[in-house]
């Protein structure tokens, strides 16, 4: 067991780790809820028009997000050496609202890079340990040297009031602490606090041991990761998004510039001396004259031009179709650099065929399965955890070499599905696996088949029939071919 003294300095190693990811984590998601501020315009253009472009995004960053996102469903989980998934696993991610969840999990992955989940017995309900879904900026894990898989212990750290809380998950015990607001988050009017007051100490629990025993024996919290590197950290989507979202803005911003310029005549003063304004002094008297503010006459769309023998020799207005082609291949270059889908972004849609679309969407489709696969290892761990904190230890070690079900990536209507899984019945596939592929949960295709088991017991030769016909219904009898005469086959 760690004593006080470890247990503090592993907290303040993870928080300073916390506390670094965080600039990233906090940018993302900015990003994604819209919140960009205007990037590569030039010194000019920002001095007269940043301001007015402040508020203004074409948020493209939540399309590319959200795409993903909205195909990752977990169905269900199910233990090595099981033909079916397991039920009670599937009641405790229901119960902690988990199908829900779980999406703002993945969403939070995808943005920023990992999210957590935390899993815990609760002792009013041994049966239904409490699982959520940890923020990338509460939540960090660290791992054995040398191992991206081991886990060493784990820090959820948060702020509720005037208090900040720590958390600190080890394999034998869990360690909980608390102090008040950290320096940097307070105002300057209490930087001035004891620099005692501002170290974490050990939480008062009444009546529960601080530290309590883990009776998991193992970290009990997962990270999963987005795109995990070998030697790196994990990336996020949004990562590669925000430069071209950058210059897509910057692309409306002289767009609309361009637009309100032209949307009023140029007017040109010749063959004058620069305006004048009298220069006043402390008492209001005039003691000079001073040239007016050329800036204010070019926002104000008025050309000064001195000398008699001054003119124009062309006055063209801006060719504003050119920047709507240029924002247009930009998104389409975002669309091929995060594999998200033309008809997703540019929002015109052909007349395509369904193989058309279908290979449209492949590349949204393999970034999806690419998720699946790392995201199934970390959720793997987690039905793990929820079988160690029920106590089921035989359950839990099937359940490391088990595997987590997913609705079906791709997107198909119903009527080529039904066509493909209807070769797959004649080729042999079992009816419940069919069922799966149809897009029913596991739970979904428990009561399909105790629904059949019931019409088989009620007319049990149509059923049959229905089978030899390879699931097409008898001809009704009225319709059905005439024998030939014995003449007429002679």
């Amino acid at each position: 067991m760690a004593t006080e003294g470890q247990a503090l300095q592993l907290v303040a190693l993870l928080e300073n780790e916390l506390i670094r990811r965080r600039g990233p984590i906090d940018r993302h998601n900015a990003y994604y809820r819209g919140d960009h501020r205007l990037k590569f315009a030039s010194a000019e253009f920002q001095k007269f028009h940043g301001e007015r472009y402040r508020d203004f995004s074409d948020n493209w960053t939540q399309v590319v997000a959200d795409s993903p996102v909205e195909r990752l469903t977990v169905t269900g989980f199910q233990a090595d050496g099981a033909t079916e998934a397991d039920k009670g696993l599937w009641k405790v991610w229901q119960v902690n609202g988990l199908d829900a969840d779980s999406q703002l999990g993945f969403l939070g992955s995808v943005t920023s890079a990992r999210c957590f989940v935390l899993v815990w017995g609760d002792p009013d309900d041994p049966d239904m340990p409490v699982v959520t879904f940890e923020d990338a900026s509460q939540s960090i894990v660290a791992y054995e040297p040398g191992s991206r898989r081991l886990r060493r212990a784990a820090l959820k750290r948060w702020q509720d009031g005037n208090e900040d809380y720590a958390t600190l998950y080890l394999a034998r015990e869990v360690w909980k602490f608390c102090r008040p607001l950290a320096q940097q988050d307070k105002s300057p009017q209490m930087a001035d606090v004891d620099e005692e007051l501002k170290r974490w100490r050990p939480r008062e629990l009444g009546d529960e041991p601080n530290p309590q025993p883990n009776p998991m024996g193992v970290v009990p919290m997962v990270e999963l990761p987005n795109k995990p590197m070998l030697v790196d950290e994990p990336l996020s989507d949004v990562a590669g998004v925000t430069s071209m979202q950058d210059a897509i803005n910057l692309l409306w911003a002289q767009l609309f510039t361009a637009s309100d310029y032209a949307s009023f005549p140029q007017r040109v003063v010749m063959g004058a001396e620069r305006p004048m304004i009298p220069k006043l002094n402390s008492a209001g008297e005039i003691i000079g004259k001073q040239p007016v503010d050329l800036d204010k006459f070019q926002i104000d769309r008025v050309a000064w031009i001195t000398g008699k023998d001054a003119k124009i020799a062309e006055w063209q207005a801006a060719n504003l179709a050119a920047y709507s082609e240029i924002i247009e291949v930009a998104v389409g270059h975002l669309a091929a650099q995060t594999r998200t889908p033309q008809h997703y972004l540019i929002g015109k849609m052909a007349n395509l065929a369904e193989g058309a679309l279908l290979a449209a969407e492949t590349g949204l489709v393999k970034r999806v399965d690419e998720k699946k696969l790392w995201l199934g290892q970390g959720l793997r761990e987690v039905a793990r955890l929820i079988a160690l904190a029920k106590g089921e230890d035989g359950k839990a070690q099937a359940l490391r070499s088990g595997r987590v079900l997913w609705a079906d990536s791709e997107s198909r209507s119903h009527a080529q599905m039904a066509d493909a899984l209807l070769k797959l019945k004649q080729l042999g596939f079992p009816f419940q696996w069919l069922a799966l592929r149809y897009g029913l949960t596991p739970t979904e295709v428990a009561d399909v088949v105790a629904m059949r088991e019931r019409e088989l017991e009620m007319d049990p030769v149509a059923e049959i029939t229905r089978q030899l016909t390879g699931g097409a219904s008898p001809a009704p009898q009225d319709e059905a071919e005439e024998e030939p005469a014995p003449e007429e086959a002679a």
